[in-house]
């Protein structure tokens, strides 16, 4: 997989700031988290967790950035929704994001296996994230970068719709690779 070029990063603005992700990464690393889509209970499981360790991210030096699908007022919605408003958000409903980070479309398996329903059921009904109407493509799957200096110098795709990762620990090691 080749490295994505900084010129596609520097393109996509952001949804809140008017700068790029490139331009951002300038002052301090950006802590990218690529969402599927809004309907999904794992995408709004995971904003649920990024809201509770968004303090922490901050904490070990790295600014938080959302990207999603959906169009720019989406955003904001999410953003309120769940207290998430000092976070970066960054609309890419064209997923050229995605693309350029190498964040590939799942197979029937990694979006509709055993592991997807259980977690999706939990997730779903017992945590009350609940699903809503499909808003981006329902077979993109989620994945996290680290852009510094306009460079992604990490990045990770997740490997099911249902893999909750451990932001702290991934940001920790995605610092590493500074």
């Amino acid at each position: 997989m080749s490295e994505p070029s900084s010129s596609a990063i520097a393109s996509l603005p952001t949804s809140t700031e008017g700068a790029t992700l490139a331009e951002l990464s300038q002052e301090r690393p950006v802590f990218v988290v690529l969402l599927r889509h809004a309907g999904c209970t794992f995408h709004r499981e995971a904003l649920a967790d990024l809201r509770a360790v968004e303090p922490e991210i901050d904490a070990v030096g790295a600014r938080l950035a959302i990207v999603h699908m959906g169009a720019g007022d989406n955003s904001i919605e999410s953003a309120e929704r769940y207290d998430l408003r000092s976070a970066t958000h960054v609309a890419d409903p064209d997923q050229q994001l995605y693309k350029e980070l190498g964040i590939s479309r799942g197979r029937l398996s990694q979006l509709l296996g055993w592991q997807e329903f259980s977690r999706g059921a939990s997730a779903c009904l017992l945590k009350g994230h609940g699903v809503g109407v499909l808003k981006g493509d329902g077979l993109q799957l989620g994945g996290l970068a680290l852009i510094n200096k306009g460079q992604v110098v990490w990045k990770r795709p997740l490997e099911r719709a249902s893999e909750r990762p451990d932001y702290v620990v991934e940001v920790r090691d995605a610092l590493k690779a500074l």
